[in-house]
């Protein structure tokens, strides 16, 4: 569930889904501090990595970094692959493709919901802000 690595320049940190006790909870850029330093605390990390939610954020909680890399195949905002570089420096990354090749492949596959899968997932994603709205009233129910 969850895997520590030694990472030069940020020291110890801690990598997980969700958070380091669920990988079905929800947490966004825009949850209070307050909600979130109970399960933060307490690591003996300095940045913990996530995901679940596929939209990047970098913030504070306590004495945490928290990093959500975001989503290579099923991001929330601008069609892309987002992603994060780990080294000295912590940078958030986004990275173009040619969006209607990979629909197509997509469509070309016998996956059973390609079709909904290429239009919402790489054409026409849903927003950050719509995503957040239907996140927020879920914030950390287990």
């Amino acid at each position: 569930k969850t895997l520590q690595l030694e990472i030069d320049g940020p020291g110890q940190v801690l990598f997980c889904h969700s958070t380091p006790r669920s990988e079905t909870e929800v947490f966004t850029r825009l949850t209070a501090e307050g909600r979130l330093l109970p399960l933060f605390e307490p690591l003996q990390v300095s940045m913990l990595v996530c995901g679940h939610t596929h939209m990047q954020f970098d913030r504070m909680i306590g004495g945490t970094r928290v990093v959500n890399a975001g989503s290579v195949g099923m991001p929330f905002g601008e069609p892309g692959a987002y992603w994060l570089l780990l080294g000295p420096d912590i940078r958030l990354r986004r990275t173009l493709y040619d969006f209607t090749q990979a629909a197509e492949r997509i469509r070309g596959t016998e996956y059973p919901q390609a079709e909904e899968f290429a239009v919402q997932s790489v054409l026409t994603p849903p927003s950050e802000e719509k995503m957040l709205e239907a996140f927020t009233p879920v914030e950390l129910t287990p």
